[in-house]
């Protein structure tokens, strides 16, 4: 993560920095939220190019809330999409669904029609060379358990429910290197039966990611509270978009002040999130950087960004005029091949969990 930090935690005779980061599962209710977001818009995308969507849902028990603005020529169900979303995930109940969608504001098209960008903001990419996948070990670490947690799901789904999350906290060197995980800490939703053998097997595909990484796990706190049968949104609501901070890097970096799912590509919230991270990939490799986080930041109906602020661990760096054109919203969208459906896999694992 590159040495952005500055605070320090005594292990053994080394000045090591602690730090957490969180992942949720596919089956935690905010993240069931922004898959059904997402899924919706994939449907739209697939008969309309042209679609201008911001669709949130919002979950509680067996009932479904699906609102917003949608905009579109495509013929879709949304209530049979969002039950298909909930049934891929592992859920078995019926849900109910209530729908509330208006169309996009015509206010907004005044400036998207027109190549300007949907909405103000700012929007932060992040790029490190802790991984092949140039992010923070602990986020890929997370991503990856996260991921095997979803196939113990649909493996023996008597046994592993939905719902859950996970967080490591590490020791980092001085450079901001995880070097060993201090605990492991894991809620996951589960019937309670033969509990010893499956925190074992939890345990067990933890240890066998960080081992790849050459991570020792000093502790595991697995359910802490002891228990964790009732999950899902019976034990807690969901609503689309409170889980940014999994989106995208995990605590690691900043991140822009826009939910990333459920909104087509003219909104500079999932357009310029997707730039700004490929644009700091890109510096990090060519400038061999250890670290590079780029803002972009967009005032609505705009073709241009207001600015781009480019920081590393060498400094602030220059923008060039290339860049600028590059940062266009109509530019982003046909570089990056935003019209194509994908946002429903963006919102399983993080944003950047599935990036070639």
């Amino acid at each position: 993560a590159g040495g952005k930090f500055n605070f320090t935690h005594e292990k053994g005779d080394e000045r090591m920095k602690l730090y957490s980061n969180e992942i949720v599962f596919r089956g935690h209710p905010d993240k069931i939220c922004d898959q059904i977001s997402g899924a919706i818009l994939d449907e739209c995308l697939k008969q309309d190019k042209y679609t201008r969507a911001g669709i949130e849902c919002a979950l509680k028990n067996n009932r479904i809330y699906i609102f917003g603005e949608i905009t579109t020529n495509a013929k879709i169900d949304r209530a049979e999409i969002a039950r298909r979303v909930l049934k891929d995930i592992g859920y078995r109940e019926e849900f109910q669904v209530v729908e509330n969608i208006s169309e996009q504001s015509r206010d907004i098209a005044i400036g998207v029609d027109h190549l300007g960008a949907g909405d103000q903001g700012m929007m932060f990419g992040y790029a490190c060379n802790d991984t092949k996948e140039l992010l923070p070990l602990a986020q890929v670490i997370l991503i990856k358990f996260a991921k095997e947690y979803d196939k113990l799901v649909h493996i023996n789904p008597d046994v592993f429910y939905p719902d859950g999350k996970a967080q490591i906290t590490g020791y980092y060197d001085q450079n901001f290197k995880l070097k060993d995980i201090k605990d492991f800490t894991i809620s996951y939703q589960n019937n309670e039966k033969n509990r010893f053998v499956t925190d074992a097997e939890i345990k067990a595909i933890a240890m066998t990611i960080c081992r790849e990484y050459g991570i020792h796990i000093q502790s595991f706190l697995i359910n802490p509270t002891g228990k964790f049968l009732t999950g899902g949104p019976y034990a807690d609501s969901g609503l689309t978009g409170r889980k940014i901070v999994v989106d995208a890097y995990q605590s690691f970096a900043n991140v822009g002040g826009g939910c990333m799912n459920g909104k087509d590509p003219t909104k500079v919230d999932i357009s310029g999130a997707h730039k700004a991270r490929e644009l700091a990939k890109r510096i990090l490799k060519e400038k061999r950087l250890t670290w590079c986080e780029l803002q972009l930041s967009y005032a609505i109906g705009l073709e241009k960004p207001l600015a781009i602020y480019i920081d590393s661990d060498k400094g602030n760096l220059p923008v060039s005029t290339n860049m600028i054109e590059e940062c266009k919203p109509a530019r982003i969208i046909r570089d990056l091949h935003l019209l194509e459906p994908r946002y429903e896999e963006w919102a399983k694992f993080g944003h950047f969990a599935n990036e070639e």
